[in-house]
């Protein structure tokens, strides 16, 4: 005998204890004769076990059914999608309803059991007639766990698959066919769609710009109207801004424009990107997505420590101080008092001055509180090795940023075997270049961006690529460049200059270390970009401004929040958070609380579970499109950890309705990983290929059905019988 819910044997051996245990306890007090005392136990033992056989579910042998007696599910698609008009002229859910009536039913009815079953949001049974295309998902891999769960048991020769390849659910379809019942697609709707356009992505580049300009990515399609012009109407909160018409290369071939906006510091912003619906277009859901750009947020904590006091490190403070965005604390090396001790110059808020009067951190708590590091002309043995340890982890396990620029920095051996070493993007041993040059000779000293260069958000002086490379090219010479080797796996060399001999020489270069990021700056005199250049010309500034804030893109506070990119209304929201203290360790013991605050000003409060892997888990429910609020608190005990915030767009853009054609590659998948195949299905079904492939699979079906035996009227009735003998036993022994 098998078991549809087997349990381990330590946990059966604890249930039978615990019957055995609970039948004891029944009757160890009753006052009758110890024979009958044993009795009345051993019938409520008996009784408690045998509900627990029946709940781990026993099944028979192999059922012995022929192919007759398998089950065929005919699974159809009644998502959003399903009601367009592309199927030869009839809405995708009507030619699907109609094929059933006349060609499915007919073929498969006569040999196996055949039933109806709807899928989208959820899966039900439906009658043909009621069939239609109102839900607001396609749950594919659900939809498919549903109906193994719902036949388990029964033999399965096949499922039939009605659907146009939509796939709108959060788990993998493919993995959820697999080992399941052959899936046997039919896909409905057309390849390409006639008349169509659709703007395909909008993403929002990282916020680095020091004037608070984002660049917003976009890509469009058509399909069916040739070479002509694709208009894209960009609108800020609902406001039209912008208007470009993109002639595409070709019918069918995507467009991909830039567009510069300059969102709202302290509040989030929603820009969408729209095209003008066609009356003659297939569906007009398509034609709008819109992406959120939050607000800036808190300013950004900087730790500038300087090893010395000098015209590039006063130049750099004071760029970065003129930066809203940015909170400068300031550390230099004056030089040694009469005990020989270091002393410093510290310019700070006065919540961390006093942390700092001693020198650099020494503890996690007190490091960990900034965002980036900046490290200029530092010799390394002006940090111990505890502390170099430490600025590791910042970087590492904080999430933090680090610059390291200033030929002090890097004279005899630098940073060499020191914890740091690795964490810097380029080799301190080998100095021999290893660099490859950029798209433009620099020169003596000159600056040229490299490929990695052009697209990075820290070296963007201008909105144009030409106009960005050109300015590069027209800074004004360095005073020198210290010589590093090449960049290590993973590392990217944004600028080069021109070394002795024109040997170019990695002037800039940036990489991500564990959870943070970190950056080199070779260059001496960058400071002569600002007195050299126009006095408008804001170049200088821009750069420095936006490498640190690249730098503290990824520094998370000590309890953060994560937000899916896009989510639909009356989904379920996963949101993550991490719960930390001041010293970044994690608290799993933590409790958090998370609030969803809707645009009508609803507020809803849920308290997150521990997730699998660290951390905590949320699921927020958002009814209505728009921008939602969502905060986690965290506390420890009586004592808080922190909070955060964040904004949600939901309903940006319409998954059901993102590329209307027909999928066939999901069907594909889908059929290949059951086992299963997709059937031609032009003018008519190919019928007899059908009907050839679950009469292959119905004898397996059969063979692999096992009989509930729980599930008959012999389990109910020894159950009572089980239960009517104890009574009828007690009150022979004179007990009610």
């Amino acid at each position: 005998m098998t078991f549809a819910n087997p349990l381990p044997a330590w946990a059966l051996a604890a249930v039978l204890a615990a019957a055995a245990l609970v039948a004891w306890a029944a009757y160890r007090a009753v006052p009758i004769a110890p024979g009958r005392r044993r009795v009345l136990m051993a019938l409520r033992l008996t009784t408690l076990v045998w509900i627990v056989l029946c709940l781990m579910r026993p099944l028979g042998r192999l059922a012995a059914a022929g192919p007759h007696d398998a089950v065929v599910p005919i699974l159809v698609d009644t998502s959003r999608s399903m009601g367009l008009a592309d199927a030869g002229g009839q809405r995708r859910i009507d030619r699907a309803r109609q094929a059933i009536e006349r060609e499915l039913l007919p073929a498969i009815a006569a040999d196996f059991h055949v039933e109806l079953l709807r899928f989208g949001d959820r899966v039900a049974t439906s009658p043909l007639s009621e069939l239609s295309a109102t839900d607001r998902r396609t749950a594919l891999a659900e939809a498919l766990r549903a109906v193994r769960d719902r036949y388990a048991g029964r033999p399965v020769a096949g499922i039939v698959l009605v659907s146009d390849g939509g796939d709108t659910g959060t788990a993998d379809a493919g993995a959820a066919a697999a080992g399941g019942p052959p899936v046997l697609a039919l896909g409905v709707g057309a390849r390409t769609p006639p008349h169509d356009r659709e703007v395909v992505g909008v993403t929002a580049a990282e916020t680095v710009m020091s004037d608070a300009s984002v660049d917003l990515s976009v890509a469009a399609v058509a399909h069916g109207y040739g070479s002509a012009p694709i208009e894209l109407r960009l609108l800020e909160n609902g406001r039209a801004i912008d208007l470009r018409r993109v002639k595409p290369a070709a019918e069918g071939v995507p467009i991909s424009e830039v567009f510069h906006v300059s969102p709202h510091r302290d509040v989030p912003t929603v820009y969408t990107v729209e095209i003008p619906a066609g009356i003659d277009e297939l569906v007009a859901e398509n034609n709008a997505r819109s992406v959120l750009v939050p607000a800036a947020g808190r300013p950004r904590r900087v730790l500038l420590v300087e090893g010395a006091p000098g015209f590039e490190h006063a130049f750099l403070r004071r760029t970065l101080t003129a930066d809203r965005g940015l909170e400068i604390d300031a550390l230099v090396r004056k030089g040694r008092d009469d005990s020989g001790g270091e002393t410093y110059y510290v310019q700070a808020g006065a919540s961390r001055s006093a942390a700092l009067l001693a020198g650099y951190p020494a503890t996690r708590e007190t490091l960990f509180g900034y965002d980036v590091i900046v490290l200029a002309n530092v010799e390394p043995d002006l940090l111990t090795g505890a502390q170099l340890a430490l600025t590791r982890a910042f970087v590492n396990e904080r999430g933090g940023g680090l610059l390291v620029l200033g030929a002090r920095g890097f004279q005899r051996q630098s940073f060499r075997n020191t914890p740091i070493e690795d964490v810097l993007p380029l080799e301190l041993a080998d100095k021999s270049g290893g660099v490859l040059p950029a798209a433009l000779d620099p020169g003596r000293d000159r600056v040229a961006v490299t490929a990695a260069g052009a697209e990075h958000p820290a070296m963007q002086l201008a909105a144009g690529a030409d106009e960005n490379v050109r300015r590069w090219a027209a800074m004004p010479a360095l005073a020198s460049v210290t010589p590093l080797g090449g960049p290590k796996p993973g590392a990217s060399v944004l600028a080069v200059t021109g070394g002795p001999g024109g040997v170019p020489r990695a002037l800039v270069a940036a990489q991500r270390f564990g959870d943070g990021r970190s950056m080199i700056f070779t260059g001496e005199g960058a400071w002569r970009w600002k007195m050299n250049l126009p006095s408008q010309d804001a170049s200088y500034d821009r750069f420095w401004r936006q490498a640190i804030r690249w730098l503290a893109q990824a520094a998370p506070e000590p309890v953060c929040l994560t937000l899916p990119a896009a989510a639909a209304p009356g989904e379920g929201i996963p949101v993550r958070i991490a719960a930390r203290d001041a010293a970044y360790v994690a608290r799993p013991d933590a409790i958090v609380d998370v609030r969803l605050t809707a645009p009508s000003g609803r507020i809803d409060t849920v308290r997150a579970a521990a997730a699998p892997g660290g951390g905590f888990l949320a699921t927020l429910r958002a009814p209505e499109p728009g921008v939602y609020r969502v905060a986690a608190d965290a506390k420890q005990g009586q004592a808080a950890l922190g909070s955060s915030s964040g904004a949600l767009l939901v309903g940006g853009i319409d998954p059901e309705m993102t590329d209307p054609r027909l999928n066939e590659e999901t069907l594909q998948r889908v059929a290949r990983a059951s086992g299963g195949a997709v059937i031609a299905w032009n003018e008519r079904i190919d019928t007899k290929a059908l009907l050839q492939r679950l009469q292959a699979a119905a004898p397996a079906a059969a063979l692999t059905a096992r009989p509930d035996l729980w599930h008959t009227g012999w389990s109910f009735a020894i159950l009572a019988g089980l239960l009517a003998a104890e009574w009828l036993y007690r009150r022979a022994s004179g007990l009610r």
